[in-house]
């Protein structure tokens, strides 16, 4: 999903009155909103792929996926950002009439072109500072490539895991994710990137 920067400072309040209203999505981020728009078809069934595998995986247990319609606080320091996260899995969960959540366990991003930056830096930060998460995931789009973030007492852990063979494994919530699964349907590319982004770059080294 692709966003776009607006000029004026609001409140949470009022970001929270705009988006009860609004037709499009946005996301905030201390006192800045951000505009988002669609994503692509190769995004979304990513996305959706993660999500089924989730839900099958703990149907009638307490901890429960989400899609991209439901947003997340970040409340940490002087932080004050909600973000609409492609999934996530809640175990502790807000009352039902809420609008966002507070307490998620685990975030998943697709990349995107226009989305990248803010995955693997803004919204790394972000996120990684939530009491709650034990795991944050990024997914290449053209690629079979994830990036792991895990919770190891009071650090984080970083893997790469790739290829159609590969797992990454969530025991956490007694679940894991076959990568040829999350990429069922999609069709790769020689490279990482499809789209004509000369900031796009394939991280397979280093990465977040």
């Amino acid at each position: 999903m692709s966003s776009a920067d607006k000029p004026s400072y609001y409140s949470v309040e009022e970001y929270l009155q705009r988006e009860a209203t609004s037709l499009v999505k946005s996301e905030y981020v201390d006192g800045w909103i951000r505009a988002m728009t669609g994503a692509s078809i190769r995004h979304n069934s990513i996305a959706v792929n993660v999500l089924v595998l989730l839900r099958n995986q703990l149907f009638g247990k307490i901890c429960r996926p989400f899609n991209s319609d439901t947003k997340i606080r970040v409340e940490h320091g002087d932080k004050r950002r909600f973000y609409y996260p492609d999934v996530q899995v809640v175990c502790d969960s807000n009352d039902q009439l809420s609008v966002y959540q507070d307490h998620p366990v685990l975030i998943i991003e697709v990349l995107s072109p226009s989305t990248r930056a803010y995955d693997l830096h803004e919204k790394l930060d972000a996120y990684l500072s939530i009491p709650s998460l034990q795991c944050y995931i990024v997914l290449e789009q053209h690629q079979p490539i994830a990036y792991v973030m895990r919770r190891s007492n009071q650090e984080w852990i970083k893997e790469i895991i790739q290829g159609l063979d590969a797992t990454i494994h969530l025991p956490f919530l007694g679940c894991s994710l076959a990568l040829k699964d999350i990429y069922e349907g999609i069709e790769f590319t020689e490279t990482c990137v499809q789209e004509t982004d000369p900031e796009y770059e394939c991280i397979q080294e280093g990465g977040l």
